[in-house]
């Protein structure tokens, strides 16, 4: 107590109110960027509103950045009222912390620590500017933006009982987080559509985050005028002294009301501990039934047929065993053994041979699976702990389809990842060895006698239920870019991006979860259920934006009406419904890979092509466990929350808010650029290569973008046809290699056909912008679908057309006929120079041969000297082709890769001279030595002799170059 307070009189010798912290804050803080803007405006007005595609009078208005970026004075006048705001600043945070805290609540200081962090991050990415260290600006940008949102959220749990600021807080945070959603969509419109203008009104969204969010911090002005600075409470504001208990109370609610409630729940590091435990643990699951396809799906596609080791694809209905007492009854009372030894999992990465690969990996996810099972009908009589592990199960899924965003579609703890490849193996292995302890430490509490006869309902149509559920689940919302591949149909975009609106099948999924678990007897009803179809069906017919509200729909859905399902099915003999449930899901399974399969597969013809009848079947599987719930005693699936589980289940949302905002952090760092430079733009070369790619998985069985990636990139590539490449399947592991590749390499992309147009696969990567493209299945009325792009590039300048093409098989002659017709006249349609990347099954000069390099298409061999070919092609036209090679494949993929490179004309003259040598094959085929063409035209040397990592040239052992005979270039 200081020395110089009357006591008597409440007086004192300085005293200063403390809202008066809250003004200088906001004053200085809004000075900062206000200076700047007048700065600059007055003096750099044109260049601060131009962008790398846009300048005056298209864009007229200045963004945040480019306000208070590199250039002298404004960048001074910011950095020195930024500085003067520090110390407002640091009060704040220590004022607000004063107000708040209360005995036994550890909220306030976690608030505390978060203003503290988002004073510290400010002036990181204030004083250390994109130019100065790009990845730690953005860094230090996203940990910023990302800890506002506990901030805020925070700030208004903690709010002392006083209305007026709780409004104010509650219309600011409204419009802060508003304004994201418009800010993004424009930023979009200019970065990718490239609209005039657009970054201008992104510009105004940018700037309104800043006011609001200042002025969100000015509201404690309101908290703080019962506050002096010598932390003395002369109103009693802290204790809420002048407030009556009625409008107190009325108070409470409101804040509840925005909050949700999430903080309301007393903070138990043990509770901390649990929930982490369990949500790893279920991540764990997930991870490892999600690789089960990709380690089987190696052997089927070495075999080129059925191998054998489908029979894997069965260890999910280990929970069968549960049906015979004794070994039921020595599970539950192992249960912590069972968890253990599933994580033999995550070991497998460790064996080399792909066979006992899959061995391991089968039997981790047979004892994961059995050890489930046991431990949800364990925990079936006690509520709120069933609760809990359903959650944890489902949020799991959440965390695994995140962790995959984060790793561009692969998950780091898989068995094809190690750590040359971006895999975190013993990391992961580590993690759940402590996550397993713990999550076991509890005894089970059924030991597998007892079961509820008072449940009702039906185990068999349970089952049902789980199967669909689970296979929805798993098909659609293991990876977040699979819907949006389902409705991609090519440039220019209509529809979602894989980075960044994966964002919102995420944020669907939360928010179905959350809404299941509240909700439970509603989301069971058939209305419910009657939108879950419609937006299956959505999915199913609709491409672009409308088919991905369909796809949002359907998250919500299957997310939400997981957790009524497995409840039920938990209660039940888990023998039937969960061992029958997983057969149910493993039929699911197949179908769904006989229908692009059918060619390789017995019956395959009868599904051929019919993803709505795999759609329709699960919504089938999932209404009969809706019918199995509307017949169970809905006190039994709604029964009022205790504290205790109320407790638990802000945990879990906690989680799941931390959750989304580690992909919203992901997504911020993966959204695309777009400032992608050809390798060898003053040559105005284009680089082309065609690859099939054996759905990225090498001869090893290890997942093999990165040794994509590095060929590509030392081949100097700039636009790449890959083949092979949808593996957006459970049996795949619902991948998109094109996403690592198109980031990594600073390249647009095209996916190709999407999944529900049952193909393997076609894609195009170009370091040019994609202009248009369409998507095409050709004729195929017996074998395989043969998919085809057909992209306009900007090519320095000009229009340049792309087709990647894969042919049917050697077994169906009709079709490869019907298909070379077809693609002739296709490519035949542009009067624009053009190449072909393509696998066409047929010898040179020969049959199909003779269709593809035609008068109808107007097409050129790269080099009908090279007879040593029957898969893969490069043809081209109206382009000058200065070089080919062929490079070996290593142990990447089942095939080589070819690469051509040419030149595009510029002038009217050059491409005269190419026009007229487009019936002279000899002048045009004239080869000529390395020597005799420029720099920019020769192939990297890289490659000569032995080359690196098995990759050399071969064949001819060298690439080959060309130069015609008349063009004197």
């Amino acid at each position: 107590m200081s020395k110089y307070k009357d006591k008597e009189s409440g007086t004192t010798v300085f005293s200063l109110n403390a809202k008066w912290i809250s003004w200088a804050h906001t004053v200085v803080a809004y000075t900062a960027f206000l200076s700047a803007l007048s700065v600059g405006v007055y003096l750099h007005y044109h260049k601060i509103v131009q962008n790398e595609f846009y300048g005056y009078p298209h864009e007229w208005f200045p963004s945040v950045s480019a306000t208070i970026g590199d250039r002298y004075p404004e960048r001074s006048f910011f950095q020195l009222f930024i500085a003067i705001t520090s110390g407002p600043r640091f009060a704040l945070v220590a004022l607000w912390y004063l107000v708040t805290a209360r005995p036994g609540k550890a909220l306030p200081k976690f608030i505390a620590g978060v203003g503290l962090f988002r004073t510290l991050t400010c002036g990181g990415w204030t004083f250390i500017t994109s130019t100065d260290d790009h990845d730690w600006h953005d860094i230090l940008m996203i940990s910023y933006l990302v800890a506002t949102i506990p901030w805020t959220v925070g700030c208004i749990a903690l709010s002392p009982p006083n209305p007026k600021a709780i409004k104010y807080r509650k219309y600011l945070a409204t419009a802060f987080f508003g304004a994201i959603p418009f800010m993004v969509y424009f930023f979009i419109q200019h970065k990718i559509h490239r609209i005039a203008g657009a970054y201008t009104t992104y510009s105004f969204f940018e700037w309104s985050l800043i006011l609001f969010d200042v002025a969100f911090d000015a509201v404690t002005a309101l908290d703080f005028e019962g506050f002096e600075i010598t932390v003395r409470d002369v109103k009693g504001l802290a204790k809420g002294a002048n407030m009556s208990p009625k409008s107190t109370i009325a108070v409470e609610k409101e804040k509840q009301k925005i909050t949700a409630g999430v903080f309301d729940a007393e903070f138990s590091w043990t509770g901390v501990f649990d929930t982490a435990a369990e949500v790893y643990h279920g991540f764990v699951f997930w991870s490892m039934l999600t690789s089960l396809g990709v380690v089987i799906w190696y052997f089927p596609l070495w075999h080129m047929g059925i191998s054998g080791y489908e029979a894997f694809v069965m260890s999910t209905i280990s929970p069968l065993l549960l049906g015979i007492n004794p070994i039921r009854s020595l599970v539950i009372h192992h249960l912590r053994v069972c968890h253990f030894l599933s994580l033999a999992g995550l070991l497998a990465w460790q064996v080399k041979d792909p066979a006992y690969r899959l061995f391991t990996v089968g039997f981790g996810v047979a004892m994961s699976c059995l050890a489930w099972a046991g431990t949800l009908y364990s925990e079936s009589i006690h509520e709120v702990r069933l609760e809990s592990k359903i959650l944890a199960w489902i949020v799991g899924l959440v965390l695994s389809s995140t962790a995959k965003f984060a790793w561009q579609t692969n998950n780091p703890i898989w068995p094809i990842m190690h750590a040359a490849n971006g895999g975190h193996n013993k990391i992961g292995l580590a993690l759940a060895v402590l996550a397993t302890h713990r999550f076991t430490r509890k005894a089970p509490l059924n030991t597998g006698e007892a079961t509820d006869e008072s449940l009702g309902g039906s185990s068999f149509l349970a089952a049902l239920g789980i199967g669909g559920v689970f296979f929805g689940l798993h098909s659609l919302l293991s990876d977040t870019s699979t819907m949006i591949l389902w409705v991609w149909e090519g440039y220019p975009v209509r529809g979602p991006l894989s980075a960044p609106h994966g964002w919102f099948t995420l944020a669907a999924m939360t928010a179905g979860l959350l809404t299941g678990v509240r909700y439970p007897k509603l989301v069971g009803t058939w209305s419910v259920y009657g939108v879950g179809s419609v937006g299956a069906a959505i999915l199913t017919l609709y491409p672009n934006w409308f088919g991905y509200l369909g796809a949002l729909t359907s998250a919500f859905y299957l997310t939400a009406v997981a957790f009524p399902l497995i409840t039920v099915a938990s209660k039940k003999s888990p023998a039937t419904t969960f061992g029958f449930g997983f057969f149910i899901y493993n039929f699911m399974v197949l179908f769904h890979v006989w229908v692009v399969a059918y060619a390789f597969v017995p019956g395959g013809p009868f599904v051929r092509e019919h993803t709505d009848w795999i759609m329709t079947t699960m919504m089938v599987l999932i209404g009969a466990g809706v019918f199995n719930l509307t017949s169970v005693n809905s006190c039994r699936l709604e029964t009022r929350a205790r504290p205790s589980r109320s407790q638990h289940r802000k945990y879990h949302t906690l989680v799941l808010g931390a959750i989304n905002l580690l992909f919203v952090a992901a997504a911020f760092r993966r959204f695309p650029t777009n400032d992608n430079k050809p390798y060898h733009e003053d040559s105005r070369v284009i680089t082309a290569g065609i690859w099939t790619i054996h759905f990225s998985l090498d001869n090893d069985m290890w997942s093999s973008e990165y040794r994509m990636r590095d060929l590509i990139k030392e081949l100097e590539i700039d636009v790449v046809g890959l083949l092979e490449t949808d593996l957006q399947r459970v049996i795949m592991g619902n991948r998109d290699t094109t996403q690592f590749l198109a980031e990594d390499l600073g390249m647009y992309v095209d996916y190709g056909p999407g999944p529900n147009k049952h193909t393997w696969g076609a894609a195009l990567l170009s370091k040019f912008p994609i202009v248009n493209s369409t998507h095409h299945l050709l004729p195929s009325p017996v074998g395989e679908l043969a998919p085809a792009i057909h992209a306009t590039l900007d090519a320095y300048g000009e229009l340049v057309d792309v087709f990647v093409f894969h042919s049917g098989q050697e077994e169906d002659p009709e079709d490869r006929r019907l298909q070379s017709e077809y693609l002739a006249k296709l490519m035949g349609s542009s009067s624009r120079p053009s190449i072909l990347l393509s696998y066409l099954v047929t010898k040179p000069l020969q049959g199909n041969y003779n269709t593809y390099v035609s008068e109808t298409s107007g097409m050129h061999d790269v080099d009908p000297r090279d007879w040593d070919r029957w898969c893969e092609y490069i043809l081209y036209k109206g382009l000058q082709r200065v070089g080919y090679a062929r490079v070996s494949r290593s142990t990447i993929t089942d095939t080589e890769l070819q690469v051509a490179k040419f030149v595009v004309p510029k002038s009217g003259e050059e491409k005269a001279q190419i026009a007229a040598i487009e019936n002279n094959a000899e002048a045009r085929n004239r080869k000529v030595n390395e020597q005799e063409v420029p720099e920019g035209w020769r192939f990297p040397a890289l490659f000569r002799g032995n080359g690196v990592r098995g990759h050399r040239y071969h064949v001819f052992n060298e690439p080959w170059y060309y130069k015609p005979s008349q063009t004197g270039v």
